[in-house]
């Protein structure tokens, strides 16, 4: 009497967990691809916004222009001050695990912009070109220690280089020597 009091919990259990089980199976089947409905509740893959997925970086031809025309996609030079000056590549991408769409979970997407980000912040060199410019500074900052050092022994061009490196930051014309964007973060 006391077997069978203990072999009837053990029997609702299995036959529970079973069921369980083959609805898992249900829900994590991927092989099953019915047609697509724009109506339903999934998106397709490709649309998925970038929070949901993970793309590798643009590879960088560092100025090769053949090599870009032989693979397709990557990108000769980095940054830009403006959209057109952005040059534009395809890269490919993957759905984040346990995301939930319609379609191929790796694919390619076109039109990521060729900008690669650095520690340099506009905010902070356009400090330092205004308190320290006349050090040379600024031009250390964002990695041109050539003309940083000129900068520096002769005070700022005692006086006047300080003042155009001023304004040349403010119109956009001194950018980092790495030719890195500066970083939207402060």
């Amino acid at each position: 009497m006391r077997l069978q009091y203990s072999v009837l919990p053990l029997i609702y259990l299995s036959w529970h967990l079973r069921i369980c089980s083959g609805i898992m199976l249900i829900n994590n089947t991927t092989d099953i691809q019915q047609e697509y409905r724009p109506e339903g509740p999934l998106v397709m893959c490709k649309f998925l916004p970038k929070e949901f997925i993970e793309c590798e970086e643009p590879i960088d031809h560092k100025g090769n222009k053949t090599a870009k025309d032989e693979t397709g996609f990557g990108c000769v030079k980095f940054g830009g001050s403006r959209y057109e000056d952005v040059e534009k590549t395809k890269v490919s991408c993957t759905v984040l695990p346990y995301i939930e769409c319609y379609g191929p979970r790796t694919f390619t997407r076109e039109g990521v912009p060729c900008i690669k980000y650095s520690d340099h912040y506009f905010a902070t060199t356009l400090l330092y070109s205004i308190l320290l410019g006349f050090l040379g500074m600024d031009r250390f900052c964002l990695g041109q220690t050539g003309t940083a050092v000129g900068k520096l022994l002769t005070l700022g061009g005692v006086g006047v280089w300080w003042i155009f490196d001023v304004i040349l930051l403010v119109t956009g014309s001194l950018q980092p020597e790495d030719g890195s964007n500066w970083n939207p973060y402060v």
